[in-house]
């Protein structure tokens, strides 16, 4: 990527975000899903950003959120209240009266106790409440042990097993309008297979509370498409075409059904990064350490799951010639390392480095350990 930085006014670290890539990507979902009964919910965990949420919003998609304050972001954006979306397994009253109060679309309750609650507090508010049931479809997403939610130990989902007694009392409640069946089976999944499998076991379940008289208007295939970390020059945009190909041709929908999807990191990763400033470049004892001044708290990402964004420099000489640096940040943690054994051209003290495909899960997880200052961000196109 060819960075437009202004030469000065702009205090590293800071996010970098690509708007017209943004804008692509908006658009290349757009274009999937046109004529067909699939909507799409921005996972607003991904990046909170308000620039961010606006363009998103904007664009007219929906919105996925996990917590109340998401929700009031969401509000704030413009996205409309009957497209927001509320997981999570840990709601709290205030939050499920907040999102009862502005009129959600739906809340995604994930267990029978959560589901009771939300019946007494509609009936407190003396609204009935739009639910999906997130169902737990024990499939191996074949992606990190950290981000995979679908399997049957996991805290995420009411198991199967328990799946028709949240049913009976959804469906018995005078305070609950039992709407849908929600599903997210992790991230980072970049196989068609898992989704495949996933469209299997929606047929099954719909069929079989078909026969039991209970439709569900709403089917909720969650998120989790990932994107290329290693190649975001190449590969700017995901495979949504296939990726929303394979949800169209294997769920069976009945007359009113539609397919929801709710996807992050696929939508903003990649027109991101995190620009940082060389430091010192340290000679070890066999190895050279390039010490930024971003850290594991301004892209957590490497740290808490050993993941691996692309890094390249940004002003260094076309002509340098290449060593391999470890490339650590100053926080006072042995895990605050970006990448071992990284090949990039000489560089010197007051370089740039951009940490690719850091608009998701980048901003929105940073955090002020060691009172260090929160990035700011930097708009193109």
């Amino acid at each position: 990527m060819k960075f437009k930085l202004p030469c000065e006014g702009v205090e590293t670290p800071f996010y970098y975000y690509d708007m017209e890539l943004l804008r692509s990507t908006l658009n290349e979902i757009k274009e999937c899903i046109a004529g067909s009964d699939v909507h799409v919910h921005y996972a607003i965990k991904a990046n909170g950003n308000p620039e961010i949420l606006k363009v998103i919003a904007d664009s007219g998609f929906g919105a996925d959120c996990v917590s109340g304050g998401e929700i009031e972001a969401a509000l704030a954006a413009g996205f409309s209240n009957d497209s927001i979306y509320y997981a999570g397994v840990g709601k709290t009253d205030r939050e499920i009266i907040f999102g009862i109060e502005s009129g959600i679309g739906c809340f995604n309750v994930e267990s029978i106790e959560e589901l009771k609650v939300i019946s007494e507090l509609g009936e407190r508010c003396g609204k009935k409440v739009p639910v999906a049931l997130r169902v737990n479809p024990n499939i191996d997403a074949h992606t990190h042990e950290y981000i995979t939610t679908g399997l049957e130990e996991n805290k995420f989902g009411i198991d199967m097993r328990c799946l028709d007694k949240a049913v009976d009392f959804a469906t018995a409640s005078d305070w609950i309008d039992l709407i849908g069946l929600h599903f997210h089976i992790g991230s980072q999944i970049t196989i068609t297979e898992p989704f495949a499998l996933l469209c299997e076991r929606i047929n099954a379940l719909t069929e079989y509370y078909r026969r039991r008289g209970v439709e569900f208007p709403v089917i909720n295939v969650g998120g989790g498409l990932g994107i290329d970390y290693d190649n975001p020059d190449e590969n700017p945009v995901p495979d949504f075409k296939n990726y929303f190909d394979t949800l169209i041709s294997g769920i069976s929908l009945t007359p009113g059904q539609h397919i929801h999807c709710e996807l992050g990191r696929a939508v903003v990763a990649q027109c991101g990064s995190l620009i940082t400033q060389v430091l010192y470049v340290k000679e070890g004892i066999g190895r050279k350490f390039l010490i930024v001044d971003a850290g594991m708290n301004d892209l957590m990402r490497p740290a808490l799951y050993g993941a691996h964004h692309k890094i390249e420099t940004v002003n260094a000489e076309e002509d340098a010639c290449e060593e391999v640096y470890d490339v650590v940040g100053p926080v006072c943690e042995s895990s605050d390392v970006f990448g071992k054994g990284e090949k990039l051209p000489a560089v010197r003290r007051g370089d740039l480095i951009a940490l690719r495909s850091a608009g998701a899960y980048g901003e929105s997880m940073a955090s002020t350990y060691n009172m260090r200052k929160l990035p700011g961000s930097l708009f193109i196109g």
